[in-house]
């Protein structure tokens, strides 16, 4: 195992209602107020925006990905204009994910082995190797505040030999990712950058604890859940989650990767979850998707063409505070760009007000009440989604109550 790294002390924990918590994570870039959800700058831009549409949102921190980084235009470049943030004009701090959930996305152009991976470029075919030394040397060259462990994701259709090798595979990485991280930061400052690891384990229960103990074992700054939201039933991921979170130490962040529902966001801190990031919220206002109280609507449907009103009343973005709903969807049904650059501002706007929500609430010890308030009101748009919620928050309510 590593030797400890310097504790930096960066989380605080403010407040504390059932297993939900708000807090304050410290980073070089900024402060991070948490539960916090980060919207994703695959490639040093979220998609459509500009870092004040995105800060308007109410975000802290982006997310980053070292894979598509080091492809396009090179962490190297990067470096050279003095790290991600600098690169996109973000105030803020970044986080970039190691590239492993992007490696597992292009099966058939990778080879894993037990030093790294061999993968071959999406952009050009090229043959690219990725080491866990690797993975974290790249995301130093790109400024992370925060960089995570090279790990290994399966589906949730994998072979169960599949995902207890790729389970096993993430614990022998990690020590080499502590290593190489402690080689190249500078850890004596007391504001540093930080590295998470991952814990993995696919979808047996028993397995997730066992990943999550021995992660929890290792001199981490954070602690990652990865290979959740990949395809299982709703009622399957909060029980790997809670099978996950449970051993994880409760002084250090916990971060949930890939998810961002806002039923799962809610239910997900309710077991204790601080940070998330996905790119569900603007993925679906590209396609007319948006967010609205009661459930996620079409904003292209016929229906909204003559609505003189906001598409949320009680919404503070800019889609809402200045455009009406008929003259949205009109953008979106004249393939006007503008549609996705508003529809994307009031998702994250959204996902944003949900964030400072659960920090008021837990800060005020009514955490349950709003989270019940809101799963009660919000409808998934899919049929099968919707007849699992209160599933679903049956389930993740049982979780809560077990370990209170």
């Amino acid at each position: 195992m590593a030797s400890p790294l310097p504790r930096a002390q960066p989380f605080t924990i403010n407040a504390v209602d059932g297993r939900a918590r708000s807090g304050a994570l410290r980073l070089p870039g900024g402060v991070v107020r948490t539960p916090a959800f980060m919207p994703v700058g695959t490639q040093a831009a979220v998609k459509a925006l500009d870092p004040t549409d995105v800060r308007s949102t109410g975000a802290d921190i982006l997310l980053g990905n070292t894979y598509h980084l080091m492809l396009r235009p090179g962490s190297a470049l990067v470096e050279r204009f003095g790290g991600i943030a600098r690169f996109m004009s973000w105030d803020g701090p970044v986080l970039t994910d190691s590239g492993g959930f992007q490696v597992f996305s292009l099966a058939a152009r990778r080879k894993l082995d037990e030093d790294g991976v061999t993968f071959r470029s999406h952009i050009d075919g090229a043959a690219h190797r990725l080491r866990p030394e690797d993975a974290i040397a790249i995301q130093q060259q790109l400024g992370a505040d925060i960089s995570m462990a090279l790990d290994v994701c399966t589906g949730f259709d994998a072979p169960e030999t599949e995902q207890q090798a790729a389970h096993d595979l993430t614990l022998r990485w990690l020590p080499r990712n502590l290593l190489e991280f402690q080689r190249l930061v500078d850890t004596s400052n007391a504001i540093r950058p930080l590295l998470f690891g991952i814990c993995q384990g696919g979808f047996d229960a028993g397995r997730r604890e066992r990943s999550a103990a021995a992660l929890n074992d290792h001199p981490v700054d954070g602690l990652a859940i990865g290979g959740l939201s990949v395809g299982e039933p709703k009622d399957v991921l909060i029980e790997m989650l809670d099978a996950s979170i449970t051993p994880l130490d409760a002084s250090r962040p916990r971060y949930l990767m890939g998810v961002g529902s806002p039923e799962d966001l809610w239910n997900a801190v309710a077991l204790g979850v601080d940070m998330f990031d996905c790119v569900l919220p603007t993925r679906v206002a590209r396609h007319g998707g948006l967010y609205t109280q009661d459930g996620r609507i079409n904003i292209r449907a016929a229906r909204y063409r003559e609505v003189d009103e906001p598409i949320d009343p009680d919404c503070d973005c800019l889609a809402c505070q200045r455009f009406t709903t008929a003259y949205i969807n009109h953008l979106y049904r004249a393939g006007e760009i503008l549609a996705q650059r508003l529809g994307s501002i009031h998702n994250l706007r959204f996902i944003g007000r949900q964030m400072e929500e659960m920090r008021s609430a837990i800060q005020r010890g009514d955490f349950e009440d709003f989270r019940r308030s809101f799963l009660q009101r919000y409808a998934p748009v899919d049929p099968n989604v919707r007849h699992e919620q209160r599933r679903l928050y049956a389930a993740s309510t049982r979780a809560q109550d077990s370990t209170a």
